[in-house]
């Protein structure tokens, strides 16, 4: 009876158990990476390398993996001694790094079992995490490494046996520790933390209420609001769904009691949310980490990132008031508008963390980790002291941003390991090399079509992952096959990271549709369909910025200004003719026609040299052509007619 009344206390209290050591260790790897980024341990005089830091966030991220509550005593019991295991082995990892990458030619023992262990419960974290699909990419990298010097052609690779190969991706620094899961644990984290700490200090508020200040007396206004909030809200995220879950919930029941559809509403969410990832400065922190893979500036990631950013934008921007003129959808009630100056006032101050973070960067060139530091640093200061509405932070707040921090990051700690896992393979085999040749002639040297290939790649590689995540994989399988065949480096990284973006709402997987749709009470596919349509400028804009480096801002000025005119002028009557409305509801005809406009101003001129000008003449004498003949229908169908004003 004793032991029956004892299991039975033991699966009670073991949920509430689990969560607090689970929410503990959340908050360890947040205090971790702050003591790494404000490099506490050289002021105390501890030397450590990078990469024991690194294990130690694996090792801890692993246990918050397996650590998640189960519906079994024994389930619980079995995941808590994984959970151990892996912790267990990282920090032995972590303490004996410097002896064992001494003696990694050697293939030492202890080397290999680590290394083996620390594999198998990365990919069986990565399987719980983002499921399958990247495990099998792994395994794949994995047999072809242990095979490919069976093969002959391009991707033959260099023999290497089981044992070297587990060593290497263990404890190369050009492995599993490697640049992914740097950037991953040093500024993905940062940035995590620095989004957390904005959002309790009252940021969150501040960004919906500034959007509604400017937007609410606007026609669609609901829309307008949900497309400014959301993106200045994902800028900092980094994480699309949880932009969506937080804005979402009050955008989306605002537009549809606007009169937005439901669908249509859960549908803009989705793609404003998306777009807050490509939105300078910060990018969702991708800006820094593609600055690290390319070796330049921050500066010029982020520059180079403005216009296509600003297309997007403007195309959302376009359909939203469209959709809500052709459904005569009214301006917010202007009682629910708070005055501009009232919310300026109350909100200047959030301006404090964003400045810190570009000092950080620019004046004292700190790296991007402590930029995210200092910025944190400003949101806590700004939410203790003033906060929004006059409600500031207190312990549990902060607390809480901890917490969120930790949890947040694993998914993309599994994902930058096994990304290592990917690197460490191709540098171990020769494959980097052989898979890039492979891919440029898949695409039988015409660009286009390499283009098509990678776009493929990209969003399917990059379904249901994380933006950050996505972007690690994708750097380093794809973007080499781009630059090899002369694409600008920077056009080729933003070209893998916009449509590796778009898997977001690209069906089957679509997960952030699913997501808005799920608190719409929306049909899934529908939303994820008008998500594409919404969102159509960033499957095509990367095809246009890697063939015209101008969309970039790379060049002269005057081709610069031309072509960023005739884009905002073709994403105009594009996206006229997707949302088929302009002064009335507008005929398939008209409708197709004001997309072939649109696809005229946005022709690249792919055999280089100027602008072409032929295709934009062609297409400004066609626009106009269009805007004089459905002005004077919409003038002809609202005269009344003889008999009407006879009566």
């Amino acid at each position: 009876m004793n032991t029956e009344s004892s299991a039975q206390e033991v699966v009670i209290h073991e949920p509430a158990m689990m969560s607090a050591i689970r929410n503990g260790l959340g908050v360890l790897i947040a205090l971790a990476a702050i003591a790494f980024a404000a490099d506490l341990f050289s002021r105390l005089g501890i030397a450590i390398y990078t990469e024991q830091y690194l294990a130690v966030v694996l090792g801890i991220s692993l246990a918050l993996v397996f650590l998640k509550p189960q519906d079994s005593l024994v389930k619980c019991s079995l995941n808590g001694l994984i959970a151990l295991l892996g912790l267990i082995t990282s920090l032995y990892l972590a303490v004996q790094y410097p002896d064992l990458v001494e003696r990694q030619l050697d293939l030492p023992i202890d080397a290999l079992v680590v290394s083996a262990i620390l594999f198998g419960l990365v990919l069986e974290g990565l399987r719980r995490v983002v499921g399958v699909t990247l495990v099998i990419v792994v395994l794949l990298f994995m047999g072809f490494a242990l095979l490919g010097s069976h093969l002959s052609g391009p991707l033959q690779t260099r023999e290497i046996t089981l044992d070297r190969l587990f060593v290497y991706l263990g404890v190369d620094t050009n492995g599993m520790l490697g640049l992914t899961l740097n950037v991953a644990a040093t500024i993905v984290i940062g940035f995590i933390l620095f989004g957390q700490l904005l959002l309790r200090s009252g940021g969150a508020d501040f960004f919906n209420d500034i959007a509604l200040a400017l937007m609410g007396r606007r026609k669609g206004g609901s829309g307008k609001i949900a497309t400014i909030a959301s993106a200045l809200f994902g800028s900092i995220s980094g994480v699309v769904v949880s932009n969506i879950v937080a804005t979402g919930v009050v955008t989306i029941r605002m537009m549809k009691k606007g009169g937005f559809k439901p669908h249509t509403a859960a549908a803009i969410e989705t793609v404003a949310s998306t777009g807050g990832q490509i939105m300078p400065p910060v990018m969702g922190a991708v800006a820094f980490l593609m600055a690290e893979f390319l070796q330049i500036g921050y500066s010029a990631v982020v520059i180079a990132a403005l216009v296509p950013a600003i297309l997007y934008y403007a195309a959302l921007y376009i359909q939203v008031d469209l959709e809500a003129a052709k459904e005569q959808i009214n301006p917010i009630d202007p009682a629910l508008i708070p005055s501009k100056r009232r919310v300026l006032k109350q909100g200047w101050i959030f301006i404090v963390p964003f400045a810190a973070v570009i000092l950080a960067l620019f004046t004292f060139n700190q790296r991007p980790e402590t930029a995210a530091l200092w910025g944190a640093l400003g949101a806590l200061i700004v939410g203790l002291v003033k906060g929004y509405k006059g409600k500031r932070m207190n312990a549990k707040d902060i607390w809480g941003s901890l917490e969120e921090t930790g949890h947040s990051i694993v998914d993309i700690i599994m994902i930058g390991a096994a990304a290592g896992f990917i690197i460490g393979i191709l540098n171990i085999t020769g494959l980097g090399f052989g898979l890039t040749y492979f891919l440029v002639e898949l695409g039988q040297g015409n660009l286009f079509l390499l283009l098509v290939i990678s776009a493929v790649v990209c969003i399917v590689l990059g379904m249901g992952m994380p933006t950050v995540g996505v972007y690690l994989l994708l750097a380093v399988l794809v973007a080499p096959s781009l630059i090899q065949v002369g694409v600008e480096p920077i056009a080729a990284h933003l070209f893998i990271f916009y449509l590796g973006m778009m898997s977001m709402v690209t069906p089957p997987i679509a997960i952030g549709a699913f997501f808005a749709a799920s608190i719409a009470k929306a049909n899934p596919m529908k939303t994820a369909l008008t998500s594409m349509r919404l969102g159509w400028t960033a499957y095509i804009i990367p095809f246009l910025f890697v063939t015209t480096p101008s969309l970039l801002l790379i060049g002269e000025i005057s081709q610069i200004v031309i072509t960023v005119t005739s884009a905002l002028v073709g994403v105009w009557a594009v996206s006229v003719g997707f949302a088929g409305y302009f002064k009335s509801k507008l005929s398939l005809i008209f409708r197709i026609n004001f997309v072939i406009t649109g696809s005229l101003f946005l022709l690249p001129n792919l055999q280089g040299g100027d602008t072409p000008t032929l295709p934009k003449i062609a297409g400004f004498g066609l626009l106009v052509v269009l805007l004089l003949v459905t002005s004077f229908m919409k003038k002809t169908n609202s005269q009344p007619s003889p008999e009407t004003t006879q009566s």
